[in-house]
C-alpha cells in the first residue's frame, strides 16, 4: 500500500523483524501501537511484527526507503519491501487475500513475469536450506496459478533439488 495506487482493507500493519531492530524498539512499537492499544483502537489498526524467517523471500529481499513519509518521522524510518518480493511472499500462504493482492499487482502493472521468476527462484534457493523445504513443490503450483490466472503465460518449469 505504501509503493502502489492499492487499498484494501486490513486490521494490522506487517513489520518485518531484521537485525537492526531492537527488542526494546520492538517491545515500544507493539505499546504504542499494538492490537488493543488506544493508537490502534483510534485507527482501527495495529502494528503486527513477523519473524524475519517466517515469509518466503529471497535471501536478500529488497527494500525502498518511504522518503516522503520519513520526512514527517524524528525517531525511526519506514521501508517497504519491494512489490515483486511481496509477490513472493504472498506465494506462501495463498489465500484469497494473497490471491487479490497479486492480482491487484499485476493489474497495476507493478510485477512482471521475467521479476517474479527471478525473485521466486532465488527464495527457492535460500528456501531449500531450510526445514520447511518439503513446502516448495505447494508454492510452485501456486506460482503456476499465478503465472496461468493472472500472468496470462505458460508456467515456468520450477527445478527443486531432487531430494525434496
Amino acid at each position: 500500500m505504501l509503493q502502489a495506487n492499492y487499498q484494501r482493507g486490513t486490521k494490522d500493519s506487517d513489520v518485518l523483524e531484521t537485525k537492526d531492530l531492537s527488542r526494546r524498539v520492538r517491545d515500544s512499537l507493539l505499546r504504542l501501537a499494538g492490537q488493543r492499544t488506544t493508537l490502534a483502537t483510534k485507527h482501527r489498526m495495529y502494528l503486527e511484527f513477523v519473524p524475519n524467517g517466517l515469509p518466503f523471500l529471497p535471501q536478500v529481499p529488497r527494500f525502498h526507503e518511504m522518503t516522503a513519509l520519513n520526512e514527517a518521522l524524528a525517531h525511526f524510518t519506514i521501508a517497504a519491501l519491494d512489490v515483486v518480493d511481496v509477490v513472493v511472499s504472498k506465494i506462501m500462504r495463498f489465500n484469497s487475500d494473497d490471491r487479490n493482492d497479486i492480482d491487484a499487482m499485476i493489474g497495476l502493472e507493478l510485477v512482471s513475469h521475467e521479476q517474479l521468476i527471478h525473485r521466486f527462484h532465488s527464495a527457492v534457493d535460500w528456501y531449500s536450506m531450510d526445514a520447511r523445504v518439503a513446502e516448495l513443490p505447494k508454492y510452485v503450483e501456486n506460482l503456476h496459478r499465478v503465472e496461468r490466472d493472472m500472468l496470462l503465460v505458460d508456467e515456468t518449469d520450477i527445478q527443486l533439488p531432487g531430494w525434496i
